[in-house]
């Protein structure tokens, strides 16, 4: 079950690891995975917390600052909530595609993925062509890491949740999700984020989280030659804007902790800059 869930969950991880295009035009934000929401009323202060999604087990850490801020919160809220049986399923579903990739690329499409599966994975396209190119682009992502022995943040912060008897909620549902991501690529991008796809390039990103420097890793998952500014309005923009209108209401019932991708955090349109601009003071705790 567990090795299931890893698989189709890389489905919808992918994202922080791969580059999306964007552009910071804000002040430089200090270095810290962890930030405290206060002001605007609140009667507790809520917290936000960015993820790498997944990281392999030697590089996994949990700071005693994040786990305090965790032992104070009421509620969790993920981007998804994994537990969720319902979620879980779609999320199954939702990693095949729809048709076979022999009817949905071209031929020459299949020969670029060909190549690119046989020297990134010793796979073969005719192994994947049930698979959604998105679940091509998470297995690919995966070996980029260059361990077996992953661990998701998600899945530890929903243990600790489980542990502490408090609710786990999702931003947005898995099926949203799915539909974000695939429309905001063409083919052609993913084959191209595919070819792109280094493990030196996930050594910068993993060392970058280690150093809780939020600036360096949105950087680093950021390339306006890869991407559209279509793809970064979909895969970042809109969707951290959805997720701030939500959260006043949750954080007014309750401390909410967040953890969302640590992508998400930094940029003109990130969480914490939203945020800022709705009146609240979001600030790193850095011990």
């Amino acid at each position: 079950m567990k090795t299931r869930f890893q698989f189709i969950f890389t489905v919808f991880a992918f994202f922080l690891v791969c580059k999306i295009a964007a552009q910071a035009k804000t002040s430089k934000l200090e270095n810290s995975l962890l930030w405290e929401i206060s002001g605007k009323g609140l009667k507790k202060p809520s917290y936000l917390f960015g993820t790498i999604h997944m990281i392999c087990s030697k590089d996994y850490f949990l700071s005693e600052k994040t786990k305090k801020a965790f032992d104070k919160s009421e509620k969790l809220y993920l981007e998804i909530n994994f537990t969720d049986p319902n979620e879980m399923s779609q999320m199954q579903q939702l990693a095949m595609g729809k048709e076979p990739l022999s009817k949905r690329l071209s031929p020459e499409q299949l020969a670029k993925l060909d190549s690119i599966l046989k020297e990134t994975t010793g796979m073969s396209v005719q192994q994947v062509d049930s698979f959604s190119l998105l679940t091509v682009l998470s297995l690919i992502s995966i070996k980029s890491f260059g361990c077996t022995d992953l661990k998701f943040y998600e899945m530890e912060f929903s243990g600790l949740a489980k542990e502490k008897n408090i609710t786990i909620s999702g931003l947005e549902t898995v099926k949203a999700q799915f539909e974000i991501l695939e429309n905001a690529y063409s083919n052609d991008e993913i084959l191209k984020l595919l070819e792109e796809s280094t493990t030196e390039e996930t050594i910068e990103l993993v060392q970058a989280y280690k150093s809780e420097n939020i600036e360096d890793m949105y950087s680093l998952t950021t390339d306006l030659k890869v991407t559209s500014e279509k793809t970064k309005k979909q895969i970042l923009d809109g969707r951290n804007i959805s997720w701030v209108k939500a959260m006043p209401e949750l954080m007014n019932q309750n401390s909410v902790f967040f953890a969302v991708g640590a992508g998400h955090l930094g940029g003109e349109y990130g969480v914490i800059n939203l945020l800022r601009k709705e009146g609240y003071t979001v600030k790193p705790i850095l011990n």
